[in-house]
């Protein structure tokens, strides 16, 4: 009786054994809304932020802004007329540039920031979105004024202790040198 008790229990217990394993369920789920709001709120801060830019152009009238395809306003402080080359991927490039509110407050000044040096698209250096598509518009010896959606900026991020978040920016650059690949 034992003998066929242990037979029972082993044919049962390897049965149970053949079953495949069940996928874990997730505690929570998420139904992606997150994203969704997420995108119609940046949307809404992007617009509120377009509306004060647009009120600040309107108001320089010594000034005359032109539009990037890259979501940003800019005029030449200082323009280069001839015809030169502008900096293309893998260039070389030195420029100085400061940081400040819309409104003109200073942030970070050109001797804080010092001269930088960035290979045009190919450098981890840690520069904004802003920076980076602005010096492909400048020309040797320009200097340009830049009005940066907070998307182009720093952001969600800020700069800690000197600006918040979401905070659109004024950032003045002037481009000193640009040594192109083939001098290399």
């Amino acid at each position: 009786m034992t003998r066929s008790l242990l037979l029972l229990s082993a044919i049962l217990l390897s049965l149970a054994s053949c079953k495949s394993p069940e996928a874990r369920r997730p505690i929570k789920s998420t139904s992606g809304t997150f994203i969704k709001e997420s995108a119609e709120r940046n949307k809404a801060i992007y617009e509120e932020e377009e509306k004060i830019i647009k009120a600040i152009i309107k108001d320089d009238t010594l000034n005359s802004y032109l539009s990037s395809e890259s979501g940003f306003w800019y005029y030449y402080n200082v323009k280069d007329s001839l015809p030169s080359p502008f900096p293309q991927v893998g260039d070389d490039v030195t420029f100085t540039y400061n940081v400040k509110t819309l409104y003109g407050d200073t942030i970070l000044t050109e001797s804080e920031n010092g001269l930088q040096n960035y290979k045009i698209d190919q450098s981890n250096q840690e520069l904004i979105s802003g920076i980076r598509d602005g010096l492909k518009l400048m020309k040797e010896g320009e200097t340009i004024t830049f009005l940066f959606p907070s998307y182009k900026a720093y952001g969600y991020y800020g700069i800690e202790e000197k600006l918040g978040t979401n905070a659109p920016i004024q950032s003045t650059i002037t481009l000193k040198t640009i040594q192109t690949q083939e001098n290399e």
